[in-house]
C-alpha cells in the first residue's frame, strides 16, 4: 500500500519511532536526484539483535497506527539488517557491525544527508 504522507513526513515520522527507541546514529538520504529505486533512505542502528526487532517493530506499529502498511518488511527474523520498505522511502534498521560492513552512506555518497538527532529532556529546575 502507498502511504497516504508525503514521502518527506513519512521519513521523519520513521526517524521519530526510531528514537523512540534509542536508535542510533539515525540519518535520512535524500535520493530523489539520483537514479535510485526511491525517493528517501532513513538508515538508523541497534546496539543488539533485540533493539534492532525493537525499533523494527516501533515503525511497523507507529507507521500501522496512521494507516500506512509496508510494502515489503525483510530480514526481521536475523535482526542484523531490517528493511522496511513504503515504496517513496526506505527504512534500513542495522546492528551496528553490519551497518559498518555495507556502508549504505558512502554507497549513495552524491546524496544530500541530515542527520536526525534526538530531541534533549528538558531538565526543570527546583
Amino acid at each position: 500500500m502507498k502511504p497516504s504522507l508525503a514521502p518527506k513526513a513519512l521519513a521523519r515520522t520513521c526517524c521519530k519511532l526510531a528514537l523512540d527507541k534509542r536508535a542510533e546514529d539515525v540519518i535520512i538520504i535524500d535520493l530523489r536526484k539520483l537514479n535510485a529505486p526511491t525517493d528517501y533512505f532513513v538508515i538508523c542502528s541497534g546496539a543488539a539483535g533485540r533493539q534492532v526487532k525493537a525499533i523494527a517493530d516501533n515503525i511497523l506499529e507507529g507507521t500501522a497506527e496512521k494507516g500506512l502498511k509496508p510494502w515489503h518488511v525483510e530480514g526481521y527474523r536475523a535482526s542484523k539488517w531490517v528493511l522496511i520498505d513504503y515504496v517513496d522511502v526506505v527504512v534500513h534498521v542495522f546492528h551496528g557491525e553490519t551497518r559498518e560492513f555495507y556502508s549504505l552512506e558512502t554507497l549513495w555518497g552524491d546524496a544530500p544527508i541530515e542527520e536526525i538527532k534526538a530531541k534533549q529532556p528538558r531538565i526543570r529546575k527546583k
